[in-house]
């Protein structure tokens, strides 16, 4: 008896495995950002890469948050110059509608209580009144208060989101960057070191 012949088509055999070789890239992406976010969310924020770290602080002016008060003084505004006066100055980018900044504030007024520093804020992608109020109700810890209305500032001082602080030496120098909010624990860990290494030329 005579073999019987296989008469299925098989020409599509390899158009059945070509799937897989198109996801495959796509796999690998998934991958690699599912690598990146775990690190990012179980490693040091603070290890984040960042390119202006040891270069001067980007060149920009913001102006006041109209309205705002210390003492019937109006809070003015800031520029990169203001940053190159020989004191070390924390700058912290926060908007009203941040939850995570209302819950490191306190940790920005007791920064803000010592005198061998100041605290400047860049007031992030918000509306006046907000963030207004959001000062008259938690307390300003900020010597100066630059209105970043569009954000355009915040991306040259290579901001993903807010929080962020950032020190900054009395050159004008950013010699250290934060990602996310401040806990006591940061301040005392890596913010107050940050400081002090700053004001010892670092």
């Amino acid at each position: 008896m005579a073999d019987k012949v296989d008469t299925r088509d098989t020409s599509d055999a390899p158009r059945r495995r070509r799937p897989w070789l198109t996801l495959l890239p796509v796999g690998i992406f998934v991958a690699l950002a599912v690598v990146f976010l775990l690190r990012l969310e179980g490693g040091d924020p603070s290890k984040v890469p960042s390119p202006l770290i040891g270069k001067p602080v980007p060149d920009f002016a913001l102006p006041g948050l109209s309205g705002l008060k210390s003492e019937g003084i109006p809070v003015p505004g800031f520029s990169a110059a203001d940053l190159k006066t020989g004191k070390v100055t924390l700058v912290n980018i926060w908007a009203s509608w941040c939850v995570p900044c209302r819950d490191e504030h306190p940790i920005l007024m007791q920064l803000a209580s010592r005198q061998d520093i100041r605290v400047f804020g860049i007031n992030y992608k918000d509306k006046p009144e907000n963030a207004r109020r959001f000062i008259g109700l938690h307390g300003n810890p900020f010597e100066a208060v630059g209105v970043d209305e569009d954000g355009r500032a915040s991306v040259d001082w290579g901001v993903y989101g807010v929080p962020e602080t950032f020190v900054v030496n009395g050159k004008g120098v950013i010699t250290f960057k934060w990602i996310g909010p401040m806990s006591p624990e940061i301040a005392k860990d890596k913010i107050i070191p940050a400081i002090e290494a700053a004001q010892g030329g670092g």
